[in-house]
C-alpha cells in the first residue's frame, strides 16, 4: 500500500488562523514541529502556507468502526434489533481480506476528514493493520461476545494473535455490550490491563431485554440472560475510568450521577443515535455532571460517513434542540468535544487533541475558501459550521503528512476500488 512520508517528521505549516484549542486563536499563525512533536505555535509563516485556511489539532474520534466503512445504507429505517441482525448476516459474507480492504478505506476516510486518532471497536482486528499502514493513530478494541470469561478469552486470543501494536496502534478489548456480554466477562476484560471499551445504554431494545427479557433482542444469537436492571445499573460493578462507554443515550438522573461518580468516559455519537431512532443523549447533563465526554462518529453502518464536521454540527443542533437553548453547545465547545475532550476520554492518547508544545504533531488544515464563513469572524464557528472533508487540505500525524487533498485521486484509487468490490459481494446475496 502507498504511504506518504515516514514517522517523527519535522517542519512547519502556517495559515490565516491557528486554533490551538487550549488557548486563544492565533491570526496568521504557524505550527512548527520537530521529531513528531509540536515545538512552537506562534504568529509567523511556515515552510508551507495555506491562505484562507485554519490549522486545527488533528481530530480525535472517540468511537469508530473502520471495518464498516462502506456499509452505508444497510438496513436504513429498521428497528435497532433488526438492524443488528442484518449487519451480522452481511458481515458473515466477508473474507479476512475483504475486512482489511474495508478497514483501509475507513482509515483513509478518517484521515480525509482530518481525524488523526481514533478509538476503534474492531470485530476482526483488521482495523489495527489498516491504521498502521495508512498512518492513523488508533486504539483498536478487539470485540468479544460471550457469557463466560472462558469464551471471551478464546475469542480474545484468536483475534489478538492476528494483530500487532506499533508506534501508532495500541490494542485493547471490547466486551461488546451488556446485552451481549455478562458482567463476569467485563471483569475478565478489565483484568487484562489493556484499554477497554463497550457500547452502553444505546437503545430501548437493549433496555427492554436487560430489564424484562423482552423485545427484538430476544431472538438475537448474541444476547446474554437478562439482568432485571437497566444497562448502566447492570454494569455498576465494573464502571470506572478504565471503561470507555459509547452512546449512553438511555440515561436517567441516577445513571448520570453514577457515571460521574465513577469517572466513566463517554463517547457521544449524535448522528448514529438519531439515524437509528435511539434518541438524543443528554449531553448537557453529562457535561454539567463532570463526565468526560468526547465526540465519536460511530461508522457508516449507522451514519453516512466518518465526517467529523457533520458530527460536530449534529452535536450542536441536537444539544440545542434537546435543551431548547441556543447556548446549550457552542461551536467552540463542539470543537473541544472532537479534540481535547475526546483525547481526555481516551487515556492512552492524552498527548493529542491540542497544539501545545510537547504534544504529538497531529494536525489538520481546513480550507475556508468560498465558505460562507470567509472572511472569518469566529474561526471555531468557521471550522465547525463551514468545514467538511472536501475542505481538508492536509492531515499530519506525528509530523508526517498522511493525507493531502491534491494527491487524493491518484494515491488512493486502489484502496477505494478494492473496498467497493467487497461491498458488492455483501450485496450480491442480498434478498
Amino acid at each position: 500500500m502507498t504511504q506518504l512520508g515516514g514517522t517523527g517528521g519535522s517542519g512547519s505549516v502556517s495559515a490565516d488562523w491557528v486554533l490551538p484549542v487550549d488557548g486563544p486563536p492565533i491570526e496568521n499563525g504557524v505550527v512548527r514541529f520537530e521529531n513528531g512533536r509540536v515545538a512552537e505555535v506562534r504568529t509567523g509563516r511556515g515552510e508551507r502556507h495555506y491562505a484562507d485556511a485554519v490549522i486545527v489539532p488533528g481530530f480525535v474520534n472517540a468511537h469508530s468502526h473502520l471495518e464498516y466503512a462502506n456499509y452505508a445504507g444497510f438496513g436504513d429505517g429498521l428497528d435497532f434489533g433488526s438492524w443488528i441482525g442484518l449487519h451480522m448476516e452481511r458481515k458473515g459474507r466477508l473474507s479476512p481480506a475483504d475486512m482489511l480492504a474495508i478497514a483501509r478505506l475507513g482509515a483513509l476516510d478518517s484521515l480525509r476528514s482530518g481525524i488523526t486518532t481514533t478509538a476503534d471497536y474492531s470485530f476482526s482486528g483488521a482495523a489495527a493493520s489498516a491504521a498502521d499502514e495508512l498512518g492513523l493513530r488508533a486504539t483498536v478494541y478487539l470485540e468479544v461476545f460471550a457469557r463466560a470469561p472462558e469464551e471471551a478469552e478464546r475469542q480474545w486470543l484468536a483475534k489478538r494473535e492476528l494483530v500487532s501494536e506499533s508506534g501508532l496502534v495500541t490494542v485493547g478489548v471490547s466486551p461488546h455490550a451488556p446485552y451481549s456480554c455478562t458482567v463476569d466477562v467485563y471483569e475478565w476484560c478489565l483484568s487484562l490491563g489493556v484499554p477497554v471499551g463497550t457500547h452502553l445504554a444505546e437503545s430501548a431494545h437493549e433496555e427492554a431485554w436487560l430489564e424484562h427479557g423482552a423485545g427484538p433482542l430476544r431472538d438475537s444469537p448474541i444476547a446474554v440472560p437478562p439482568t432485571g436492571k437497566r444497562p448502566v445499573q447492570t454494569l455498576e460493578p465494573v464502571l470506572g475510568p478504565d471503561l470507555l462507554c459509547a452512546h449512553c443515550v438511555r440515561l436517567d438522573e441516577a445513571d448520570i450521577e453514577l457515571l460521574a461518580a465513577r469517572d466513566v468516559p463517554v463517547a457521544h455519537c449524535p448522528r448514529s443515535n438519531a439515524l437509528l431512532g435511539c434518541g438524543i443523549a443528554p449531553l448537557s447533563a453529562l457535561r454539567a455532571a463532570g463526565v468526560r465526554v468526547g465526540l465519536g462518529t460511530d461508522s457508516p453502518a449507522s451514519t453516512p460517513s466518518f465526517d467529523v464536521f457533520a458530527e460536530m454540527r449534529a452535536a450542536v443542533s441536537l444539544a440545542r434542540a434537546r435543551e431548547r437553548d441556543a447556548g446549550a453547545l457552542s461551536a467552540e465547545a463542539a470543537l473541544r468535544l472532537a479534540t481535547i475532550d475526546a483525547a481526555g476520554a481516551l487515556q492512552p492518547h492524552a498527548n493529542v487533541g491540542t497544539l501545545a508544545p510537547g504534544n504529538l504533531a497531529d494536525l489538520a488544515v481546513v480550507s475556508l475558501t468560498e465558505s460562507p464563513y470567509d472572511p472569518v469572524e469566529d474561526p471555531a464557528a468557521a471550522v465547525v459550521f463551514g468545514g467538511s472533508p472536501e475542505r481538508v487540505l492536509e492531515t499530519i500525524v506525528n509530523g508526517t503528512t498522511r493525507y493531502r487533498k491534491e494527491d487524493d485521486e491518484d494515491t488512493w484509487q486502489e484502496v477505494r476500488s478494492i473496498a467497493s468490490a467487497a461491498r458488492r459481494r455483501m450485496l450480491a446475496a442480498a434478498p
